[in-house]
């Protein structure tokens, strides 16, 4: 399973994080946007300084649940009074863009489904606390020892939570027909060809006459039939 893969590999999963699912859940407007004490000024997502013994550490949760845990959390951190050991709890999103029936609608993705990040100081009291929060199945590291979340790994998180260009979703791939929704090709129908994620460029083959011609597309201009 790949949640039992991620688990063997511990913090490293975050070094390239894969894409997790999107669902009606994880609308934007759903968020729960509130942080705890030591938030980042714009409140976008996790603070990569760690003065004292603070560090991130990744604890896991059913997937689906990953906000629920997280006001949970936020709820045992404040009527426990752990504020001065327990900082920061993050659920990593980023925006993207779907397009669905000819329109454009902006979603929020969980980056790690089933995955929190937690900014603390770790000892027994608040290992304790998290570790017996409703929905914390335990904390990712090496056996029983939580691993903290290395700071160059942080970084790479809060640059996709901060992007300014919201992610596009590609619900098409090679092979598949498409429509074209915008440009002057509009209302053709074409067969994908090829697919550039950097680019975010999409190249259709549109029959011309009984001959296939290519044209490029942003992945915008396109919706899978």
């Amino acid at each position: 399973m790949e949640e039992d893969r991620l688990e063997e590999m511990g913090p490293s999963v975050f070094a390239d994080p894969a894409a997790g699912e999107t669902d009606e859940g994880d609308r934007r407007e759903e968020a729960d946007p509130q942080l705890p004490a030591g938030q980042t000024p714009e409140g976008a997502g996790p603070s990569a300084e760690t003065p004292d013994e603070r560090a991130w550490y990744i604890i896991h949760c059913y997937s689906g649940y990953e906000n629920k845990v997280k006001r949970n959390l936020e709820q045992r951190i404040e009527t426990m009074r752990m504020q001065h050991k327990i900082f920061q709890v993050v659920v990593p999103t980023e925006e993207e863009i779907e397009v669905k029936d000819g329109k454009r609608r902006t979603v929020e993705r969980r980056l790690f489904p089933g995955y929190l990040l937690v900014q603390m100081i770790l000892d027994d009291e608040s290992w304790m606390v998290v570790r017996n929060t409703p929905g914390v199945t335990g904390f990712v590291g090496m056996g029983n020892q939580p691993t903290p979340l290395p700071p160059e790994q942080v970084q790479a998180i809060i640059r996709r939570m901060e992007a300014e260009a919201p992610r596009v979703k590609v619900t098409y791939k090679p092979g598949q027909k498409v429509r074209i929704i915008d440009g002057p090709f509009r209302d053709f129908i074409g067969v994908v060809d090829t697919i550039d994620e950097e680019r975010t460029k999409v190249r259709v083959l549109v029959s011309f006459f009984g001959r296939d011609t290519p044209v490029e597309l942003d992945f915008l201009q396109v919706e899978r039939v």
